[in-house]
């Protein structure tokens, strides 16, 4: 268990709890009859909608572990092999060698307001999770605790596919970009695409041309510090109008001065 420190995923529960704490703005103070009840009710389902749009998971619980909200990525990065798993309404752990670390975390940060980063699970399916404390809202005498899952990737392949088309690369280059966001080296890319190491390093020297990128580890960069959204088809969809299926145009997104089709 180490302390966070400022690194990405740090950023993000920063930003969580910053959006976590303009809560009490929706409670007014005296009159609360429905109308005001209402259009607090619909500012949270908005935060809701909100959270779910970002590629990042993330859940809202408390000391004990009972979760109180979760988003869509969340949903979608709790399957049967993380190292966090849902028990009903709770939060358990897959290997037994987590359960202490995540109850001194979460009652660290509920109880005395501290955060933590834990690195749970074993090998390929090792993730690091923050647990960042949220002040206590009105009579609350615990603060809240949001957790943000750590990515299995460091780039996810839609993000790859929206920087590949804002940047005009042939889907050639963007298979070796995937490739190198996956940690292969150009040769392992060539032998991979079935082709020479030459024509993988004039497509990478093509990449940071159209990219502006100096480098390998500067391209990958960019990449990695975009915006983790999620898919349009994956996004929720806004009241009364119905969600998008696979077989449905898909949407236009502006990337970087562009309209792109995610």
């Amino acid at each position: 268990m180490l302390d966070l420190h400022d690194t990405r995923s740090a950023q993000v529960a920063e930003f969580y709890a910053g959006f976590a704490a303009t809560l009490p703005a929706t409670r007014g103070r005296g009159y609360a009859g429905p109308e005001r009840r209402g259009a607090a009710s619909q500012q949270h389902r908005r935060m809701a909608q909100m959270l779910d749009t970002l590629d990042h998971g993330l859940l809202l619980v408390d000391a004990e572990g009972r979760v109180a909200h979760l988003n869509k990525a969340a949903r979608r990065d709790l399957d049967a092999t993380h190292p966090l798993q849902l028990a009903g309404d709770h939060l358990a752990t897959r290997l037994g060698a987590d359960t202490v670390p995540l109850r001194d975390a979460l009652q660290g940060a509920a109880l005395r307001g501290l955060r933590r980063l834990l690195m749970l699970g074993e090998g390929k399916q090792r993730v690091s999770v923050a647990v960042v404390p949220l002040a206590p809202l009105g009579t609350e005498s615990q603060h809240g605790v949001a957790l943000l899952l750590g990515r299995r990737q460091v780039c996810e392949e839609l993000t790859v596919d929206w920087f590949a088309r804002a940047h005009g690369l042939t889907m050639a280059e963007t298979a070796v970009i995937k490739g190198l966001c996956a940690d292969y080296t150009p040769q392992e890319i060539a032998q991979r695409q079935g082709v020479g190491l030459a024509t993988i390093r004039t497509q990478i020297g093509s990449i940071r041309q159209k990219t502006g990128a100096g480098s390998i580890r500067a391209l990958v960069r960019q990449v990695a510090l975009l915006p983790p959204l999620v898919s349009a088809l994956q996004a929720p969809a806004v009241a009364g109008t119905p969600a998008p299926t696979a077989s449905e145009a898909p949407r236009a997104v502006r990337t970087g001065g562009r309209t792109l089709n995610a």
